[in-house]
């Protein structure tokens, strides 16, 4: 019998006034698998990840995490799936008030209750080591690099042990190491605690490091789907002019 996926979308709208975003999107992602979703600016890869944890409202269409109808769901029951789903924002997101550790605990004791500070700091400990900053837990965000926060936006995200992350463009504006470093991460993590995760991302090295399947939206709707290989061995110009 084969698995359900851990993440399906099926004709999912989405429209702002007379802008008609999501046309009839739909996709699967499977227990253990970082799907890459590409395409033009505007075209509403992140508008589809928003609408899939509850951040908008979708105009039409079905959504299901872990099998779970997210439309279906009261504000308590998408608080509690949430808690199962870590989102790496574009910015790294950190409080600029907070030191990393403060910014770390922050988020577990808000995701899990009744630590102690010892079990906090141990798992904060753990999530910057998974990132290679443990040196960094005292620092101000101001006194981090652009990859440096990227990175610790990623421990933030990994510290509550989410079965799905979504990564929405988690190498933009970086330069060519440091994006291949997060892109390596994004591996590492996949392997080591199999998570399932779609990256949103402009990046065609990441997607090709990443991505174990990638599709492409235009117009609204997924337009092509495969492998790397695959779309970039393709016959249709547009698809192949993003790996030119």
């Amino acid at each position: 019998m084969k698995e359900e996926p851990i993440i399906s979308v099926r004709d999912l709208h989405k429209a702002f006034g007379d802008n008609q975003v999501l046309k009839g999107i739909s996709l699967t992602v499977s227990k253990g698998e970082d799907l890459v979703l590409l395409g033009r600016s505007g075209s509403g890869k992140s508008i589809t990840i928003k609408c899939l944890v509850g951040l908008l409202q979708a105009d039409k269409g079905e959504m299901k995490l872990f099998g779970t109808d997210v439309a279906g769901l009261d504000y308590k029951g998408l608080n509690k799936l949430r808690l199962r789903i870590g989102f790496m924002f574009q910015s790294g997101a950190l409080y600029d008030s907070m030191s990393v550790r403060q910014n770390l605990a922050f988020t577990l004791k808000h995701h899990t209750q009744h630590l102690t500070e010892e079990e906090v700091t141990a798992q904060i400990i753990e999530a910057l080591d998974n990132v290679g900053l443990e040196e960094a837990i005292d620092k101000m965000p101001s006194e981090l690099s652009g990859g440096m926060i990227k990175r610790i936006g990623l421990a933030r995200t990994l510290i509550i042990k989410p079965e799905i992350i979504l990564y929405d463009e988690p190498t933009a504006g970086l330069d060519t190491i440091t994006s291949r470093e997060i892109s390596e991460l994004i591996l590492s993590v996949q392997k080591k605690y199999k998570t399932s995760s779609i990256i949103i991302t402009h990046d065609i090295a990441c997607a090709k490091m990443t991505g174990n399947r990638i599709m492409i939206i235009k117009d609204g709707v997924i337009n092509a789907e495969g492998t790397y290989a695959e779309l970039e061995a393709s016959e249709d110009p547009w698809v192949r002019s993003f790996f030119t």
